[in-house]
This record gives structure tokens, C-alpha cells and sequence, in this order.
């Protein structure tokens, strides 16, 4: 098979200490009017301060809406248009984590083609570019500001649904470890082991690149030779800082590697996808109203497990980027196998919950779980082993009780 690659990316990725502050000159570059997205608790920050004041010095007018709640719910999207419509603002700018960054791209969307959100709910909806967007991250977790979906909860639905299209990537991703050095310790883990997912996920979801009009028809499809760069990449930097960040958020170096994981996470996942614990964790996350990192971690090893069969090969990479060495084994099977162990292990140390009970699932929920997690075939489709009903039960009620020799189940088993 000859190589296929596909990778859809912002025009500017900028990365390092301080970058915050060329904020104001890559601004300037887009226009005299900025409409800003952040949440409370950054707005009140010196660092968010600075960032004002700097883009005013740079004669870059500024309008900041700063309410952007957690899982952007669609009705605070139009409440935040409502402010910004007779702004007229020359770009948008999304400061914090992946909410307000959803919320910058919702924004941008609505005030350059206006309409209702649910418009676009789906893939290639959005119909042409939107106003430009810079990307600030201020956590180092969902990948946001070089992904292009943008994920929302509405109110007449269970599930929270994306909005995908490569019209919604940002225009500049302007990333600076510094800007995260505040972030508690079990926000990094959470973030820090979604954005381990992301790129697990990305690294061994199927390939699907033999139609040359498979990006024109899909948002994600599938591993690629350049997914698989940055999916390593990431998986290097997490494996080596992701645990020594949350037990030191001072170490600078810890920070940088973590955000660059994270980034290199999203370069992956933007283009590939994600799969199966990503599905699993629609239905988990609506019921037991927990953080996102924290459900798709939750079910990462487990999912990995089911999937040695299919992707053996693959889970053993993942294993060598982790640091894991296959001297003291015989062979790619017993690195696969090693690897969901310290996958398990660094998840488990950075206080990830083991299980879907602990983590709140109610036993009796388990069946319409794998139901609705079925039904998400964006994400089923991208998982290299496939999954019927029967399957997608015995997958939750393992990572329900914790059983991971459940999970794995035989090949025959699922046709």
C-alpha cells in the first residue's frame, strides 16, 4: 500500500515561554477590533491583564466576553453573539481551556455566517471561512486550538455534539507553557491524560486512506503517516512529564513538554480522530457528569485491551514511546501488553479513576451506555477492531468492574 497522509493545521502555530506576549503583534496583523472569549476566573488574572493592555498599546480595540461555562452550553452561544453582533469585530480571540477556546470558534462561526448552532452540528456544515481566530490556550489537554471541531451541550439533547469542519480551525495557535503554571494538580492530570488519549487514540485508530476523496468527504479519517509523527510525538512527551508536571506544577520544563503533548495531541487527533473510548465516554459523561479527561482516561486501558487483537503492533509503539523497551520481552505482543500496563500505571498516579463505577456509571445504565455508544459511528468506525452490541456491553461492564482480562475478549467473539 503506498503512503497516504492527510493533516489540516492553523496557518501560525507559535509555541514557547513568553509567546503570550506577541499576542498584541500577531493581533495587529488581523485587524483594529478583537472580540476576546475567556472564562471568570482567567478575566481576573494579572496574566489576563497584561494581555489587555498589551493589545491596546497595540492599537487593538478590544470587547471581552468573559462568562464561557464548562462544555459551552448552546444557549450561552447565542448569549455571547448577542454582545459581540454590533461590535463588528475584525477576528476573534480565544483565551483559556478548551471550553473557551469552543466558544471562540462558536463565535467566530456565528457572527461570519450567522444562523442558529445547531445549523451545524455535523461534519463539513459550515460553509465557508469564518472571521479569523487566535487560539490561547491556557490548559494543556483538549488540542482546541489546532483541532477543528468545536464541542457543544444542548439542552434537547442527552449527548453533547461537535460542530466539525475545517473552517473552524484556528487561524493562529499561539501556545505558552506559562500561561498553565497555575493549573491545579488534578486539572493537569485530567487534561493531561485526555490529551494522552488523543493521541493513543489517533496513533492506533484504523486506516481508512485508500479513497483520495476520503478528506473531502470526512473530517477525520483515520491514521496517517503525519497523524502518526505528531501522535508519537506527543505520546514521548506526555510518557516522560505528564506525571512529574502534576506533582510539580512548578517545573518549567515539565509544562513545556506537557503543552507540546497536548498540541502534538491535537495535530493528530484533528486529522485521524478518535475512537472508542471517546464514544464510550459520550453516554458516561452525560450520566455521571464528569470531566471529559477524565472519562476517555478512565476507559483508555481498557479499550486498549480490546483492541491487541487488531492493533497489537500498533499498542507496542505506543509502549517503545513511553520509554518501554521490548529487550526483556518476546516480542510485540508482550510490549502491547506491557504498555496498557504503564499506561495504567501513570494513570493511576496521577489519581485517573480506574473504573466506570467509581467514577459514578449506574450498573443499570450500562446496556443504554453501549447502546448510545455504538450509535457515534464517527468514532466507532475509527477503532482498528470493530465493535457489535454484544461487544460494546462486555467492553463497558469491564471497565465497570475492572476487569481488564474482560475486556480483551476473542476475536471470534466479534465479527
Amino acid at each position: 500500500m503506498t503512503l497516504f497522509a492527510a493533516v489540516r493545521l492553523p496557518r501560525e502555530i507559535l509555541f514557547g515561554k513568553g509567546q503570550r506576549h506577541v499576542l498584541p503583534a500577531v493581533a495587529a496583523r488581523y485587524g483594529r477590533r478583537a472580540f476576546v472569549c475567556t472564562d471568570e476566573r482567567f478575566a481576573t488574572t494579572t496574566q489576563f491583564a497584561e494581555i489587555l493592555a498589551g493589545l491596546r498599546a497595540a492599537a487593538v480595540e478590544t470587547l471581552v466576553y468573559d462568562r464561557t461555562l464548562p462544555d459551552v452550553p448552546r444557549d450561552s452561544v447565542a448569549a455571547c453573539i448577542a454582545e459581540a453582533m454590533d461590535y463588528k469585530p475584525d477576528m476573534v480571540i480565544g483565551i483559556g481551556g478548551g471550553s473557551c477556546l469552543d466558544m471562540a470558534k462558536c463565535a467566530a462561526l456565528l457572527l461570519s455566517h450567522g444562523g442558529r448552532l445547531q445549523d451545524y452540528y455535523g461534519e463539513f456544515k459550515v460553509p465557508g471561512p469564518t472571521l479569523p481566530l487566535i487560539a490561547v490556550p491556557t490548559t494543556a489537554g483538549t488540542g482546541s486550538e489546532v483541532t477543528p471541531v468545536a464541542v457543544i451541550s444542548d439542552p434537547e439533547r442527552t449527548l453533547k455534539v461537535g460542530i466539525s469542519s475545517p473552517h473552524l480551525i484556528a487561524t493562529v495557535a499561539l501556545c505558552d507553557p506559562d500561561l498553565t503554571a497555575t493549573c491545579p494538580p488534578s486539572l493537569t492530570a485530567i487534561a493531561g491524560a485526555d490529551a494522552l488519549t488523543h493521541a493513543i487514540e489517533a496513533f492506533t485508530a484504523a486506516k481508512r486512506g485508500t479513497d483520495p476523496n476520503l478528506p473531502q468527504q470526512h473530517v477525520f479519517v483515520g491514521k496517517s503517516a503525519l497523524t502518526d509523527h505528531f501522535a508519537l510525538l506527543a505520546i514521548r512527551l506526555l510518557g516522560r512529564s505528564l506525571e512529574m508536571a502534576y506533582r510539580d506544577g512548578s517545573d518549567e520544563d515539565a509544562r513545556a513538554d506537557v503543552m507540546m503533548g497536548a498540541l502534538a495531541a491535537g495535530c493528530a487527533f484533528g486529522t485521524a480522530g478518535t475512537a472508542a473510548a471517546h464514544a464510550v465516554q459520550y453516554p458516561v459523561g452525560a450520566l455521571t457528569h464528569t470531566p471529559h479527561g477524565l472519562g476517555v482516561a478512565t476507559m483508555m486501558p481498557y479499550v486498549m485491551t480490546y483492541n491487541l487483537a487488531a492493533a497489537a503492533p500498533e499498542i507496542a509503539e505506543v509502549g517503545a514511546a513511553l520509554g518501554l523497551s521490548d529487550r526483556n520481552s518476546s516480542g510485540p505482543d508482550a510490549l502491547a501488553h506491557a504498555t496498557i500496563r504503564e499506561v495504567s500505571r501513570l494513570f493511576g498516579a496521577i489519581g485517573i479513576t480506574p473504573t466506570l463505577a467509581e467514577l459514578g456509571l449506574p450498573e443499570d445504565r450500562i446496556d443504554w451506555t453501549a447502546e448510545q455508544a455504538l450509535g457515534i459511528d464517527r468514532l466507532i468506525k475509527n477503532n482498528p477492531r470493530p465493535f457489535d452490541l454484544t461487544a460494546m456491553r462486555r467492553l463497558i461492564r469491564a471497565a465497570y468492574d475492572g476487569d481488564m482480562s474482560a475486556a480483551t475478549m476473542r476475536q471470534e467473539q466479534v465479527q
